[in-house]
């Protein structure tokens, strides 16, 4: 009879030690919340074709970041389809992931020293520069003819300030339009609200028509990282690993090339 309790009571100790091992490995990745929700909430884009952007032909997200939140899902849980996308601005990505509303944060989120201090960024999974979308019957060709001209950039985008910078140098004054989606500022640069239209020029190639053109002028590289919460460094550190992986094993190149970008 002893001897049956003594193996009853290492049977239970063993199963104790697994769970807490199980619970250990899994809190080690940061991942707990996101597995028991069952659900990988994400931030994306929904206006910038070959990154983020909502088809409404089909009704589905697609692009390079839609992509590399399918495979982190994959990774996580199992399972590319258990995502949930939320359509986030320059203005809005920030809050979201802050309230908890998201895990994190893939849409054209550039890297910055100052933001380092709010977010965790993985490893950049793609670097693009400043670029200008002007009228061609503009006469715009570089930044030297935009003295006293209007700029149309996105609401806490990092493109006013690299713009800006570059005209100070040159002594050029540049006047600032902000505004909260890529498709406003493309309008407004239409009805000649604005002279420019300023974004990393991967985004402008995707408003770019028979009527625009994008200057050769370039500033401040943008690279972009997935983003998640300071607070969980585990989390950030999993991801950076995946990231890692993809760049180095040609997942992340091939998706570039497929996206045309």
């Amino acid at each position: 009879m002893k001897v049956k309790k003594l193996f009853l009571v290492a049977g239970i100790v063993l199963l104790v030690v697994a769970a807490n091992a199980c619970r250990k490995q899994e809190d080690t990745s940061g991942t707990a919340a996101i597995k028991k929700a069952d659900l990988l909430k994400v931030g994306v884009k929904a206006d910038v074709p070959g990154f983020g952007f909502f088809n409404t032909s089909t009704n589905q997200y697609e692009g390079l970041e839609i992509e590399i939140a399918g495979l982190l899902a994959a990774e996580i849980l199992g399972d590319a389809g258990k995502i949930k996308f939320e359509p986030v601005t320059a203005k809005t990505r920030g809050p979201l992931l802050d309230n908890g509303e998201l895990d994190m944060i893939i849409a054209t989120f550039t890297i910055t020293d100052e933001r380092k201090l709010t977010y965790n960024f993985s490893t950049p999974y793609y670097t693009d520069a400043v670029g200008m979308l002007v009228k061609k019957s503009s006469g715009i060709g570089s930044l030297a003819d935009l003295d006293g001209k209007t700029v149309g950039v996105a609401q806490s985008a990092t493109s006013r300030e690299a713009i800006d910078a570059a005209a100070k140098r040159i002594g050029v004054t540049l006047k600032f339009s902000e505004y909260a989606t890529y498709p406003e500022i493309k309008a407004a640069l239409d009805s000649g609200r604005v002279d420019v239209f300023s974004v990393d020029k991967s985004i402008l190639n995707g408003y770019l028509d028979g009527e625009s053109v994008i200057l050769p002028d370039e500033f401040s590289p943008q690279p972009y990282g997935v983003t998640t919460k300071l607070s969980n460094k585990p989390l950030a550190d999993y991801v950076d690993s995946l990231i890692q992986k993809w760049l180095s094993d040609g997942t992340i190149v091939a998706l570039v090339e497929r996206f045309r970008l």
